[in-house]
């Protein structure tokens, strides 16, 4: 189901207890024909019924409303994870311990957390039996241990379009054996794909894991090297294309002549040189789109997994098990935006080079056709394709050092590889800082991180962005807010909020789950205005399945406008607010979510529920 749906499809069960109304009549109208022409004595009554009607406007209401949040402009999340000598993660710096330049600028750094992975098991509320239930069951289930929490989820994306058969076999057994021996109680694991195919939503199931796995294949868009003419790679196309390179254009045109078009007898023309050029450039031009097709589609997955991940409530790895693949200028936004999406989400991208060692043949392996334009030509493209593979393999490091992820490469242990990369950095530094005068003209911004006393300590941190080419739309940022405190894991508690369920089972496959949450209002900073307490709640809740799947969710908007002797009295007996989930037997995790529009402060909370 998609995320989007908690704002489309919202209701909230029963809301608010305690709220006495104030017990004043409404406002009359004016009888019909009666003229309300401004005077003296009409501005008296009109000042007067406005003080009564404000008097009058109910304390306390609800309804159904998107949430709407402050937001963060132009902020730039960095990413950083210091490692010691023997390449331990170390959580001790303080945001002093690091400086940060964009463009060589030094920036302030005005958010600092440090995230510790695994720090401490899922914490959550277990539901009870309902009291109705004989003494026995509920005995019985009071004793009962909750089943686990699945609090890691990894997705493996195999790139199934740019690996080759035996690459992606090698990678696919090495997944299989780390996977046999890795997976554990509380980590449920999906298999994507780039090509869309054979893929396996989060489950903790072995045998599912292993068959999707085993069902796995390349399958390539683009042509197979040798079936164009002349035989160009993507990133000689883009060369010839984008860059006006003529050592690229002049070798291509030296290929055409030699097998493409072969020249009539006699001399060779201006004409036919012409000729043999446009057919080089029309071959670059067909490659680049080709190209670049593949690279979006690549992108494209990439960041539905990321989206699948954000919607995983507890800790998210996302394993990119690909050889690279070449990005040009014009796609490096889309990069950025993937970036920046998984790094909002807390979602660390690691990558798996599945070629392993890879030694670069001079004039290519033996499935390399051999250039038909002679040695010359032979040797221009050798160095373009030593360059090639040495820009495709930079997509894989960098997505792994923006997010915080590791990039395991040059090395066939390819089932170290993946123990390697699915284990999270213990600790990783989150820096944030707002680019002052940032042009919105879409140029490449540098980031470098140093730290001021380094001691011998390395460090990889997010290496660039792209500046936006326009501003964030702030509903979108509200909706995504909202979205991110509903799919986590963590418990706040700036507003404190008393969590119980209870259960209900009708029938072996009917049950319900009743949710009561106690919001406390003290430490909520109400605004006075016009002799009221102003302040709004937005209250969410949903239910997730023991794969950490999203099952619905439920949105309430509670405005509250009290007057000093209501106010007073919620202190002391807080709001209660009341929903219901109907599910099948089985077992459940319940997220409850509280922000106040006025003081931006939040409460999260989880509950786990076990149905026989």
């Amino acid at each position: 189901m998609q995320v989007r749906s908690v704002a489309t499809a919202l209701l909230l069960l029963g809301v608010i207890s305690g709220v006495e109304s104030s017990g004043q009549d409404p406002v009359t109208p004016n009888a019909p024909g009666q003229s309300a022409a401004a005077s003296p004595q009409n501005a008296a009554t009109s000042t007067q019924n406005a003080a009564i009607s404000t008097q009058n406007a109910p304390e306390m209401s609800s309804h159904d409303a998107p949430a709407t949040f402050s937001t963060k402009v132009n902020l730039v999340m960095v990413p950083v994870v210091v490692r010691d000598s023997h390449g331990k993660a170390i959580g001790t710096l303080q945001k002093e311990d690091f400086q940060l330049f964009d463009k060589g600028k030094p920036q302030v750094i005005s958010r600092f957390s440090v995230e510790k992975a695994g720090e401490s098991a899922i914490p959550a509320e277990v539901a009870t039996a309902d009291a109705a239930l004989d003494n026995a069951a509920g005995a019985e289930n009071a004793a009962k241990t909750p089943s686990a929490i699945a609090q890691r989820f990894v997705i493996y994306l195999f790139d199934d379009v740019h690996l080759k058969t035996g690459d992606l076999i090698q990678a696919r057994d090495a997944a299989d054996r780390h996977l046999s021996e890795s997976l554990d109680a509380t980590t449920r694991a999906a298999i994507f794909t780039t090509s869309g195919q054979g893929i396996l939503d989060f489950t903790d199931d072995h045998v599912k894991l292993h068959e999707a796995l085993m069902r796995l294949m390349s399958r390539p868009t683009m042509s197979t090297a040798g079936s164009e003419c002349p035989d160009l790679s993507y990133y000689m196309a883009d060369l010839i294309v984008n860059r006006n390179d003529q050592t690229a254009l002049q070798a291509a045109t030296a290929e055409v002549m030699a097998s493409c078009d072969p020249p009539p007898p006699g001399p060779v023309t201006a004409a036919y040189i012409q000729s043999a050029q446009s057919i080089a450039q029309g071959t670059a031009t067909r490659i680049l789109t080709m190209g670049e097709r593949e690279t979006r589609l690549a992108f494209t997955v990439v960041e539905n997994a990321i989206r699948r991940l954000a919607a995983a409530p507890g800790e998210r790895t996302l394993i990119f098990v690909s050889p690279g693949f070449f990005v040009t200028d014009n796609l490096r936004f889309d990069e950025t935006d993937i970036m920046d999406r998984a790094i909002r989400s807390n979602v660390r991208i690691s990558s798996l080079n599945a070629r392993g060692l890879y030694v670069l043949i001079p004039g290519g392996d033996a499935s390399t056709p051999t250039s038909a334009g002679g040695p010359a030509v032979l040797t221009v493209k050798a160095r373009y394709d030593r360059e090639s593979a040495m820009v495709e393999e930079g997509i894989m490091g960098e997505l792994a050092d923006a997010t915080g992820g590791r990039y395991f490469h040059n090395n066939n242990d390819l089932k170290a590889g993946f123990g390697l990369v699915a284990a999270a950095p213990e600790f990783v530094y989150v820096l944030g800082f707002s680019p002052q005068n940032l042009k919105l003209d879409g140029t490449y911004h540098a980031l470098k991180v140093k730290l001021t006393n380094p001691k011998g300590l390395d460090l990889q941190a997010r290496r660039g962005y792209y500046a936006p080419k326009h501003l964030p739309n702030p509903e979108e940022d509200a909706k995504r807010e909202i979205e991110e405190a509903l799919f986590s894991r963590d418990e706040v508690q700036d507003i404190p909020v008393d969590l119980h369920m209870q259960y209900f089972k009708s029938s072996d496959t009917a049950a319900k789950i009743a949710v009561l949450a106690r919001v406390s209002v003290r430490n909520l900073r109400f605004r006075k205005a016009d002799g009221r307490n102003n302040d709004n709640l937005t209250i969410l809740s949903g239910v997730f399945d023991r794969n950490g799947n999203y099952i619905r969710g439920y949105e309430k908007v509670v405005e509250m406008k009290l007057l000093d002797p209501t106010l007073q009295k919620l202190l002391d007996s807080g709001i209660t607010v009341r929903t219901s989930f109907d599910v099948a037997p089985g077992n459940y995790v319940i997220r409850l979510v509280v922000r106040d529009s006025e003081g931006q402060t939040m409460a999260a909370r989880n509950g786990v529920v076990d149905i026989p």
